[in-house]
């Protein structure tokens, strides 16, 4: 692959500035202008390469897609192995999986979805394209008989509709102890689910 152009590397940076903000202070209050201010730069440079708010947002939320589909690392995705596959289920139910992205603004973009039709889509590629990807990965294993999954689409439906259904009920949760618990329950069902050797340790 080429070099990033400098316009793909001050989008990228200006999208980075832009979550940070977003984080701390807030999607609601975190206007073009607060960017510009952090990144010491005038806001037409930013307007330059982003419109309108609304343009960083569905920049970030693709952002996003990629962060979650980073953590499928086969390098030949023709040749997943056991291993890859409980990798791939351990860093779904891991704190480095939950940490790719800030829940506040998961959940507020979540929620703008229900009100505007293109972060709907965007979301719903996010979660269609995490599904597809795990899929991938248990048909391979079973092609190889490493395992007998029955339905690995309604596999990877059943896992992720866990990982979603968890990290939202854990956002709640104040208590290391019970979140850890908890999480490591969740990864037993789904190793369970996949019957998987060997039990996930904690």
């Amino acid at each position: 692959m080429g070099r990033k152009s400098l316009k793909e590397t001050r989008q990228q940076e200006i999208i980075s500035i832009f979550y940070e903000v977003a984080k701390k202070e807030g999607y609601e209050n975190t206007s073009i202008a607060k960017i510009a201010k952090v990144m010491e730069i005038n806001p037409s440079l930013i307007l330059h390469y982003f419109e309108t708010k609304e343009d960083l947002t569905y920049a970030l939320i693709d952002h996003i897609l990629e962060s979650y589909l980073s953590i499928y690392t086969i390098t030949d995705k023709e040749q997943a192995t056991l291993e890859n596959l409980k990798r791939t289920v351990d860093m779904l139910f891991s704190k480095e999986w939950n940490l790719l992205f800030d829940d506040g603004l998961f959940y507020t973009f979540y929620a703008l979805a229900f009100r505007e039709e293109k972060i709907k889509a965007k979301y719903k590629l996010i979660l269609d394209s995490l599904r597809q990807r795990l899929a991938a990965i248990i048909a391979q294993c079973n092609e190889k008989e490493l395992t007998t999954v029955e339905s690995p689409q309604t596999a990877a439906d059943f896992i992720f509709v866990l990982v979603d259904g968890a990290y939202f009920y854990l956002s709640l949760e104040n208590n290391v102890q019970c979140y850890t618990e908890r999480l490591n329950y969740y990864k037993q069902m789904a190793y369970d689910y996949l019957k998987l050797p060997q039990s996930p340790g904690s």
